[in-house]
């Protein structure tokens, strides 16, 4: 169902399966292509910043506000949302959480699916505080799924298919701690299948794979233009099928 990067026993050089070949060699973060509602906070604006500090990848400054540790006790307690009867969560970090939204959709078993900001240290955190690089979060999709139905093998194919695990907080052009690779577990039993899927997939790289594997943090879900965001059309309208075994190619960014 899904393309991967290595498709026989030969050893490969990994490289992105990300569909963003239309987009141009130099890009902007997404908040610019959404509604002037959505983009930078004003006071942001107003702020004497770096060209990359106003792109979301400038560093902590010394003026800026050290971390809150009642703040960051909550963000960094388990996730504690309950999925429905029979079902079971799991979570992915892999890039623009809009592409990976859409692959995890189109996996048949999967009943529901949520983009969001999770490992991060700042309770609450919205779209820009995670741009500014500065929160710790990633950008994660947190998929429910009927283990009858799906099991937890078939959401990682689609996760190792849908991203290149071997590039350090960077998809294609998308460039940030916010899009590190994360596989962020909720029980011993995924923990377990995502270590020995990792020791897999690296057989067939060249590269060392740099994602991450760690417990499922608080879930703080996105603001409700990112959910399902290319299935709705995306930038330009034009909506994707999120059809189960759907296997056209995914446009990032619409």
């Amino acid at each position: 169902m899904f393309n991967s990067f290595a498709s026989s026993s030969t050893r490969t050089t990994a490289a992105p399966l990300l569909c963003c070949f239309s987009k141009p060699s130099i890009s902007f973060p997404r908040k610019f292509f959404l509604s002037p509602s959505k983009n930078l906070k004003p006071s942001s604006l107003l702020t004497s910043m770096s060209w990359l500090g106003k792109l979301g990848f400038g560093a902590r400054s010394p003026s800026e506000p050290s971390v809150d540790p009642h703040s960051a006790a909550i963000a960094q307690g388990p996730d504690d949302d309950i999925p429905a009867p029979g079902q079971q969560f799991a979570q992915f970090g892999a890039g623009c959480f809009w592409g990976v939204e859409l692959a995890f959709q189109r996996v048949p078993g999967v009943t529901k699916t949520e983009v969001g900001y999770s490992q991060g240290f700042l309770h609450n955190p919205t779209y820009n505080d995670i741009c500014s690089g500065t929160t710790n979060h990633s950008e994660v999709v947190r998929v429910q799924y009927d283990p009858k139905e799906c099991d937890y093998e078939a959401l990682l194919g689609a996760f190792w298919a849908r991203h290149d695990p071997t590039t350090l907080n960077r998809q294609g052009n998308d460039v940030g701690t916010q899009y590190r690779s994360g596989i962020y577990f909720y029980t011993p039993e995924q923990e377990k299948v995502a270590r020995e899927s990792l020791e897999e997939h690296q057989k067939k790289l060249n590269r060392k794979i740099v994602t991450e594997i760690l417990p499922a943090k608080k879930f703080y879900r996105a603001e409700e233009y990112h959910q399902q965001y290319l299935a709705k059309g995306g930038r330009f309208g034009f909506q994707q099928s999120a059809e189960k075994g759907c296997n056209d190619p995914i446009r990032c960014y619409g």
